[in-house]
């Protein structure tokens, strides 16, 4: 993307589009992600960000553990938003992650520093770090999630030129697509994301449940039709909290008791669309 002025996809109405289906049929392919960070206890010169570092921590020291569980017990493979910075911080989250088979999907080095206004090599530098960390973890980084939601100008540029499959920044469709420079963007969600709707005012957590049912059921209702993505974004230290907890566990009850839905990661999503060659 060279200037302010381009837009890096087309517009496609989902009126103009093919009728398409996921594996076996299925009319939605949900994917789970657990947002897995890493944020700087500083907060100025000789101060430490006490109140915001701890709140976050709790999501790696307890939350984290309670939303394996849940995912599991739903047989539900999570696609990790992480920042490299977790890998050499806590190495037992990476372990399990390794065991559940989780895929892991670029969030930049910590959540910490976002990536707008940052320059172009050190934009480039922070995602080849990235990429560093999750390849000693034994995988590729085929996802790329901006710490924030985050881009710069170069960002889309920059993932291709490191191999990197699909971006979740831009939630805008249903479904993925093609971007100008050959990246697939991936339905994420600002609606079905526990950050901004548990931040001041917050929504309630029996209001989120029912915002995921509610999404699920409309999805998987016009999917009959033509297929459609569903994401549910996850930060452990807000959904892993002791008062949350069991209704994401009920959301996610409701989601598998119905027939034609595949429960996927992000580069299986995205592979399945490629291979379909669709717009």
């Amino acid at each position: 993307m060279t200037s302010a002025q381009s837009s890096p996809f087309p517009y496609l109405p989902v009126t103009e589009r093919p009728v398409f289906k996921w594996p076996n049929g299925s009319r939605i392919a949900v994917w789970v992600v657990p947002n897995i960070e890493h944020f700087h206890i500083e907060m100025g010169p000789g101060a430490p960000d006490i109140r915001n570092y701890a709140r976050r921590d709790y999501g790696n020291r307890v939350g984290i553990w309670r939303l394996m569980e849940v995912l599991t017990k739903h047989k539900i493979r999570g696609t990790v938003a992480l920042n490299g910075e977790v890998v050499t911080h806590y190495p037992q989250i990476m372990k399990e992650c390794a065991r559940l088979n989780w895929e892991l999907m670029g969030h930049g080095e910590t959540n910490s520093t976002l990536l707008a206004g940052m320059d172009k090599e050190r934009e480039k530098a922070v995602i080849a770090s990235t990429k560093a960390a999750i390849a000693s973890c034994g995988q590729s980084m085929r996802g790329w999630l901006g710490p924030g939601l985050t881009e710069t100008w170069n960002t889309i540029d920059l993932l291709k030129d490191a191999g990197v499959e699909y971006v979740a920044d831009w939630c805008n469709d249903d479904m993925p697509y093609r971007m100008n420079n050959g990246l697939h963007s991936i339905p994420y969600s600002l609606e079905l994301n526990d950050m901004p709707l548990f931040a001041m005012p917050s929504i309630s957590i029996a209001d989120f449940k029912q915002r995921i049912v509610d999404s699920f059921d409309v999805l998987h209702a016009e999917g009959a039709k033509s297929a459609k993505v569903m994401c549910v974004a996850l930060h452990p230290f807000l959904i892993g909290a002791p008062h949350r907890i069991k209704y994401l566990d009920e959301a996610l009850q409701h989601i598998t008791g119905h027939d034609g839905v595949w429960l996927a990661t992000g580069s299986e999503i995205i592979s399945a669309y490629r291979e379909a060659n669709l717009p």
